[in-house]
């Protein structure tokens, strides 16, 4: 028994809002595209992020990071798994987000990868220097590259409005 008409149950299925998506993405990689109706993709990025998160140690940097222990946080982290996390996290975001724009009829954003992209660049380099910052500057691991991530999407941004600024001017 239907209990709603096929056209109805079409629009609730379009009716993720590309934020709520982003968001969702943003909790766990694949958890976007799931709700997107890309199953594959999504289960490929749930299992990607388990697999890189248990083998760098992730979550127990995460503990101890909170915890205070910076010692112990960059003892337990592998990070040649660790460098693989912010290009997995933040292409997972891009292309629930992207998708979830296209499912829904809205327009695409000019150059939308930039703000993603630079926040890989940045962060990764944040990953490669958060067993040394910390002995500079108290900041615990776990929030090197999670400040360098926030800091490479503003920078991306400025740069692509900077971008779309200067076509329009030369149009």
């Amino acid at each position: 028994m239907q209990l709603l008409p096929e056209k109805e149950l079409d629009n609730m299925r379009k009716r993720n809002s590309p934020l709520e998506i982003l968001l969702w993405s943003i909790a766990l990689p694949g958890f976007g595209q799931v709700l997107n109706g890309k199953l594959i993709k999504g289960i490929l990025f749930i299992f990607l992020e388990i697999l890189i998160n248990v083998n760098a140690k992730l979550n127990l940097n995460i503990l101890y990071s909170f915890q205070g222990n910076i010692d112990k946080a960059i003892e337990v982290t592998d990070y040649q798994w660790a460098m693989f996390y912010p290009c997995l996290y933040l292409f997972a975001i891009f292309d629930s987000y992207y998708e979830a724009l296209k499912q829904s009829d809205r327009s695409i954003p000019s150059l939308l990868s930039i703000p993603f992209v630079s926040a890989v660049y940045l962060s990764t380099i944040g990953v490669m220097f958060s067993d040394t910052i910390p002995y500079i500057i108290p900041i615990p691991p776990t929030f090197i590259p999670l400040l360098a991530m926030v800091i490479g999407v503003w920078i991306g941004n400025f740069i692509r409005l900077w971008i779309i600024h200067k076509r329009n001017v030369q149009s």
